[in-house]
C-alpha cells in the first residue's frame, strides 16, 4: 500500500518525578538519576521535581561538597539542554533556596503550584500537606517551615545543621514505625478540597511512596501519586511520569519502560 503516512506518535511535553532521597550511600540511585538526566530528562519541553530529590538538605552553602555540586550541575546541564525545570520541596529538602536553584537552573514553585499543559490543569504538589491524618507530623511541618525558624537554622554552623537533620532523620524512622500505614496516606477529603481549591482536573504528588492512579468517583477528576526511587535494593524501584501532547499521562519505570 503506498501513499499512507504513519501516524506520528505524541511528544512528551512534561515529565514529573519525585523522592529520589538521593544520599551519597545510596551510589546506585544517584546513578540512575544521572542516567535519566543524561536521557529522558532532555526529551521533554519541562520537568518537574516534585520534593525530595534528596534525602536531606541543610542549606545552599552545602553545594560546595563535591557529591551535591555533581547533581546541580547534572540538572544545570538539562536546563541549558532547553528544558524548563520546576522544583517543588519535599518535607525532606524544603530548604533548597535561591541560590541552588539559580545555579542549577531551575524555578522555586510553590506548594500546591497549578499548570495547565496538553490541555489539562494539573495541580503539582509533594503531597505531605494531604496526610492530614498524621496530626504530629502536620504539627510538626508547621513548626520547621515557619519562616523565622527556617532563617534561624540556616544561621547555624553547617556541621551542626547537618547533626541536627541526621538525628531528626533517625528519630522519623522511629516514629514511623509506631504509625498505621492509613495515617501516613493522604486524607481524601483534603485531596477533594485541594481540587475544589484550584479547579484542576488531574493532580500530581509524590511522599507516600505509594505510585498509583486514582479515579474519583466523579470520572472527571484523577489523582496520580509518583514513585519512589531506589537503585540499591532489591527489586529496584524508581521512574516518571510522562505527560505527552495528547493529553495522555504514560508511567515509566527507573530503566525507561513504560509500565502498563
Amino acid at each position: 500500500m503506498t501513499g499512507i503516512t504513519p501516524q506520528a506518535q505524541p511528544e512528551p511535553v512534561a515529565l514529573f518525578i519525585s523522592d529520589l532521597h538521593l544520599h551519597p550511600s545510596c551510589p546506585k540511585t544517584a546513578q540512575a538519576f544521572h542516567a535519566f538526566l543524561r536521557g529522558p530528562a532532555r526529551q521533554t519541553q519541562q520537568l518537574f521535581l516534585l520534593g525530595d530529590i534528596f534525602e536531606s538538605w541543610a542549606g545552599d552553602d552545602d553545594l560546595a561538597t563535591p557529591w551535591n555540586r555533581e547533581i546541580c550541575d547534572a540538572i544545570r546541564a538539562v536546563s541549558d539542554a532547553g528544558v524548563e525545570i520546576g522544583w517543588i520541596g519535599g518535607n525532606r529538602d524544603f530548604l533548597v533556596g535561591k541560590k541552588f536553584a539559580r545555579e542549577a537552573g531551575f524555578s522555586l514553585l510553590a506548594d500546591p503550584h497549578v499548570v495547565t499543559l496538553a490541555g489539562q490543569r494539573i495541580v503539582l504538589t509533594h503531597g505531605d500537606a494531604l496526610c492530614t491524618d498524621d496530626v504530629g507530623y502536620m504539627a510538626f511541618r508547621a513548626k520547621v517551615r515557619n519562616t523565622l525558624a527556617q532563617k534561624l537554622f540556616l544561621a547555624m554552623p553547617l556541621s551542626k545543621r547537618k547533626s541536627i537533620i541526621e538525628g531528626m532523620r533517625s528519630d522519623s524512622v522511629a516514629a514511623q514505625k509506631a504509625k498505621t500505614s492509613a495515617i501516613m496516606d493522604v486524607n481524601a477529603g483534603a485531596v477533594d478540597e485541594l481540587f475544589a481549591q484550584t479547579g484542576a482536573e488531574v493532580m500530581i504528588h509524590g511522599h507516600t511512596h505509594r505510585p498509583a492512579r486514582h479515579d474519583l468517583a466523579d470520572g472527571k477528576r484523577t489523582r496520580h501519586v509518583l514513585t519512589d526511587w531506589d537503585a540499591d535494593s532489591k527489586p529496584e524501584r524508581g521512574g516518571w511520569l510522562a505527560l505527552f501532547s495528547d493529553g495522555t499521562l504514560r508511567r515509566f519505570d527507573i530503566k525507561g519502560r513504560m509500565v502498563t
